[in-house]
């Protein structure tokens, strides 16, 4: 999973850093830049379910303000230093989607933002049934005819996609975006054919019918689909 993290505390910032990556999550932190020219191309990536948090500091208001006016439906979660109910209720009220209080858990955060993702796509249940294949949203790997399939990080992240959007078409560039995003460490263009090519063999190797379940729209990009 990755999320975007705005903490200009230096003194929070390698702690945070730390115990984000300890859950599976990667953190890419951005800069003040990303609420208004870094903010355009990500609002745009509608695929895009990473999650933002931002630390608790003075302009924290007008930053949740800004991406909200901007059309980022992105989860936004505000990591709060002390308790108090009147200041959650107002970050809740103009646009954050969570409030955590320190002491902040990457476990508790994972399954935050995997709460309100599934949510943002529709699904109130924390798996769903496709054909012979079971994928959850809470990191878990998929059941196929009632065998555990093994995913590498990455599988399960071209997964996740084609799982929230099940029996939709999602392109290639909307996948690639969301995975790697402005990472510095961006692979080759044809990652993610390499990726959706290992997710099929596993799935029809141990689908009781033999079915791929990701189908190629061509031109359009792939969707996760029923056995015809």
């Amino acid at each position: 999973m990755r999320v975007f993290v705005f903490e200009p505390r230096e003194e929070r910032r390698a702690g945070l850093i730390v115990e984000l990556r300890s859950s599976g999550i990667e953190p890419q932190m951005i800069t003040e830049d990303f609420f208004s020219a870094g903010l355009g191309g990500h609002s745009e990536a509608k695929i895009d379910t990473s999650a933002i948090l931002l630390g608790e500091y003075p302009e924290v208001q007008r930053h949740i303000r800004a991406l909200r006016q901007r059309g980022c439906a992105n989860p936004l979660i505000v990591l709060k230093d002390f308790r108090n109910a009147q200041g959650t209720a107002e970050l809740l009220n103009i646009g954050a989607d969570d409030v955590i209080v320190s002491p902040i858990r990457g476990a508790e955060v994972h399954s935050r933002v995997n709460s309100i993702i599934r949510r943002l796509y529709g699904h109130a249940a924390d798996s769903v049934v496709v054909g012979e294949l079971t994928a959850f949203f809470d990191g878990s790997d998929p059941i196929v005819s009632g065998s555990r399939i093994k995913l590498s990080k990455r599988e399960h992240s071209v997964f996740q996609h084609l799982a929230l959007n099940s029996n939709k078409v999602i392109s290639k560039d909307a996948i690639y975006d969301a995975i790697y995003g402005a990472s510095i460490d961006q692979p080759f263009d044809k990652v993610i054919d390499v990726y959706i090519c290992k997710l099929r063999k596993k799935f029809a190797k141990a689908a009781d019918s033999g079915w791929q379940y990701i189908e190629t729209v061509h031109g359009r990009g792939y969707k996760l689909t029923t056995p015809e």
